[in-house]
């Protein structure tokens, strides 16, 4: 498997001083809206007419752990909220997580009017099943309208959750598990043509992707509708994002940056201007002219960037 290592030397720093950034997300008017996990709420930050981005804004006040973020058919904002499924610890700087505290609520699926703050809760478990959310992560919308949601699960100093995949509809109907058992599942994304679900593991380092054969529906498994994937390395997976060339572009843990992944296994990690570096690279999303700006959450210094990237980002469904 090919495996290649570019140093970006470009990049801006949009925001500092957050409590642990993930899920950014490039808005229409130009702003980014993004989820601080330890500071349990959605901010925002807006570009300003002279050039260089505006302060922080706060979004809406969310209990538990602002995860995942998307916006839906409606234009709401939909929340992995991992319920605080995390200690944090303050270490030479850093911001790091740690096992699971007993303040902890319980994982759901959250609904945000962008625009009042509300938050609705929309689902804590299957509606077909006994199974409850422990720590959903990410989120990736499909055409339909529906969702595909990963459950990160928590973990304690000695144990961890077994968890799945997800699909949930928008409109609180429905919400099943599709596919278990996984070991920390994290990022998840479609690939361009909706036809291959991608998601990844993080302390296995490892990328999963199944075919889809209708909403809320995977190929069986078989040599054919199911790959894996190993990350080069020492990295850890985090959340991703597709290309429209189809590459899951995978934040790493560790190395700090952006593990890119062909559709044909290759890997290229792409290492952030030495001046931005993190060892907390948690999730990506595009924008910008051409969607051919990367917006990147650094979480251990607590930062919002935005690099030029090399090959334009995918817009999602109903952004």
């Amino acid at each position: 498997m090919a495996f290649t290592s570019v140093q970006l030397s470009d990049g801006e720093l949009l925001a500092s001083g957050l409590r642990f950034p993930e899920a950014p997300i490039a808005m229409a008017d130009g702003s980014v809206v993004f989820a601080e996990i330890a500071g349990e709420r959605i901010s925002r930050v807006r570009p300003l007419t002279g050039g260089g981005w505006g302060p922080v804004e706060t979004v809406a006040e969310v209990l538990g752990g602002p995860n995942g973020l998307a916006v839906g058919p409606d234009g709401a904002l939909y929340c992995c909220n991992n319920g605080g499924s995390m200690e944090w610890a303050d270490v030479n700087g850093m911001t790091l997580p740690g096992p699971r505290p007993s303040t902890w609520r319980g994982g759901s699926i959250d609904s945000i009017d962008p625009n009042s703050g509300a938050v609705t809760t929309l689902y804590r478990g299957s509606t077909e099943t006994d199974v409850e959310l422990r720590g959903p992560n990410d989120l990736v919308f499909d055409s339909s309208g529906g969702f595909w949601f990963t459950d990160h699960g928590t973990r304690t100093s000695r144990t961890a959750d077994r968890t799945g995949i997800w699909y949930g509809r928008a409109d609180g109907s429905r919400c099943v598990e599709v596919a278990h058992p996984f070991d920390g599942p994290n990022g998840i994304g479609l690939s361009p043509d909706g036809a291959r679900l991608v998601w990844v593991e993080t302390h296995s380092g490892r990328a999963y992707w199944r075919e889809v054969v209708g909403p809320g529906q995977l190929a069986p498994v078989d040599r054919i509708s199911r790959g894996v994937l190993a990350a080069p390395g020492t990295g850890l997976f985090d959340s991703l994002a597709f290309d429209v060339e189809g590459n899951a572009c995978v934040a790493t843990i560790g190395p700090g940056g952006i593990t890119s992944i062909a559709p044909d296994g290759s890997f290229t990690h792409y290492a952030m201007p030495t001046k931005l570096f993190d060892p907390l690279t948690t999730n990506i999303c595009f924008g910008g002219p051409q969607r051919r700006t990367a917006f990147i959450t650094q979480s251990a210094f607590g930062s919002l960037i935005a690099v030029p990237w090399p090959t334009a980002g995918l817009a999602p469904a109903f952004e």
